[in-house]
């Protein structure tokens, strides 16, 4: 006999675990099905982005950045160490540890909010009187019905042609993140967030990293002055990163893998690593949904097609997230995971796409919102720019921390905020007041004139915001 909900959420990823937990908060009797397991088999809910994505990428860079600091840094405080040694065993252990705190954090609140968690793979059957029949291949198997059906099942690392992961020599990102061994030489195919953030942790640990980009500008959807900046640092740093290149044959040993490619000058050149990284974007995943048996729309490129609400097709089935259109980050799909809950539940769900903040994890730490200034000249808006280098800034010089800046730009005649651009010490957290003020459709000016802390980091967004009417203070 079938189980009758309100809402059935599909996946337990960002969106969709937020999503559930907004659906029944608004008083809707809530499904949320998932079928990530852990070591021992058991539910592990949170997707990707806990699983082997954004918990435990920054568990390991937390790790190692401890090992760089305390075998580089550490001696400019007067610390000294020595036999210093790395055991990336039980680093990886750490952050699996932490990978099952969120999981079991996840199944709590589940069970706080009343969300009905069902372990294993949900897939349609066919529309029904109250709305849908989900059947979810478990365990135990069992048949539910949802009268509105919120897909959020996420998406998959994108194989190079030839060079499929075997997560042993050729690595997607969960392969990067079960590494047990620092390798001698590491390649990485794709210089986006994933390939810079593994490159970095096993760079620190000893790798030699070599990063292969087919564009021929690193980070071309970054403010160019920025990215600039950043891979002048990744570089010092011990990076080595080639532009432009083409990969060609890529062929795998028992103790290596070998990567023919060509450089930007059109030569021909080998690179021989131990382990290969493969980073060059994701795809939608909606492999075993059977779409197919209710009608619902994909894409060419199997995402589920939605407008600008997070509609289907279908009346009642909505998708959030990686599944859908817009940008692959987990922050956006909870969002409008919260957005498509209450909308469910008749209230006006928002996201503003032109505030959702992005972030590279790394060290110097890279995060903007907004527009680029390359984005802005192609648009043809008038525009001021305003930088501020932490070089000037008195708390990143006590943090031993100047790599870097904050960069401003506004619009010429309103001085609205257009985009906030930081490559520096915890970007990532910096970035916040800059969605807010834009959020609020601050201006410039607006920043300029709020009293920041000092000595703090936020003091160079402060000077930036001056530096936009060419008044700052302390550079």
């Amino acid at each position: 006999m079938s189980k009758q909900f309100d809402v059935i959420v599909i996946g337990g990823g960002p969106g969709g675990y937020i999503a559930a937990i907004r659906a029944a908060q608004l008083g809707k009797n809530v499904a949320c099905v998932d079928e990530w397991k852990n070591a021992k088999g058991g539910p592990a809910p949170g997707g990707t982005c806990t699983n082997v994505g954004c918990i435990p990428s920054k568990a390991l860079l937390q790790s190692s950045e401890h090992f760089e600091q305390a075998s580089h840094h550490f001696a400019d405080h007067g610390i000294t160490v020595k036999g210093l040694s790395m055991d990336p065993a039980k680093m990886v252990a750490r952050k699996d540890t932490v990978v099952k705190q969120n999981n079991d954090g996840i199944l709590y609140l589940f069970k706080k909010n009343k969300v009905s968690f069902f372990h294993g793979r949900a897939s349609f059957v066919k529309a029904v009187d109250a709305g849908y029949e989900i059947k979810v291949a478990g365990a135990a198997e069992e048949t539910l019905v949802g009268q509105q059906i919120i897909v959020a099942t996420g998406s998959n690392a994108r194989a190079l042609p030839g060079a499929a992961f075997d997560e042993t020599m050729v690595l997607s990102n969960e392969g990067a993140l079960a590494l047990t061994a620092v390798p001698k030489k590491m390649g990485l195919i794709g210089s986006g967030v994933i390939g810079l953030e593994m490159g970095s942790v096993w760079r620190r640990l000893g790798s030699e990293v070599t990063i292969l980009e087919g564009l021929p500008d690193f980070l071309g959807a970054v403010d160019q002055q920025i990215a600039k900046e950043a891979h002048k640092a990744f570089v010092k740093q011990g990076l080595k990163i080639e532009l432009g290149v083409k990969v060609g044959d890529i062929k795998v040993g028992k103790k290596g893998v070998s990567v023919a490619w060509t450089n930007a000058k059109g030569e021909a050149q080998t690179l021989d690593v131990d382990k290969l990284i493969v980073s060059i974007g994701r795809v939608p995943n909606t492999i075993g949904l059977n779409a197919e048996a209710v009608g619902l729309k994909l894409d060419e490129r199997g995402a589920i097609v939605v407008d600008g609400d997070c509609k289907t097709n279908l009346p009642g089935v909505w998708a959030v997230g990686d599944v859908v259109r817009g940008p692959m980050l987990a922050h956006k799909a909870e969002e409008e995971g919260v957005a498509v809950a209450e909308r469910i539940a008749g209230q006006h769900g928002h996201v503003n796409f032109n505030t959702i903040p992005w972030v590279i994890y790394t060290s110097p730490e890279i995060a903007w919102v907004g527009r680029t200034e390359q984005q802005l000249k192609s648009d043809g808006v008038a525009y001021k720019a305003g930088t501020f280098p932490f070089l000037a800034n008195g708390r990143a010089r006590a943090l031993g921390d100047t790599t870097g800046m904050v960069k401003m730009l506004a619009d010429a005649t309103t001085d609205e905020i257009l985009g906030v651009h930081i490559v520096g010490p915890m970007a990532s957290e910096l970035i916040a007041e800059c969605v807010l003020a834009m959020e609020f459709r601050a201006s410039s000016e607006d920043i300029a004139r709020v009293c920041h802390a000092h000595p703090s980091l936020s003091e160079s967004t402060k000077e930036a915001a001056l530096a936009v009417d060419k008044r700052t203070l302390n550079f």
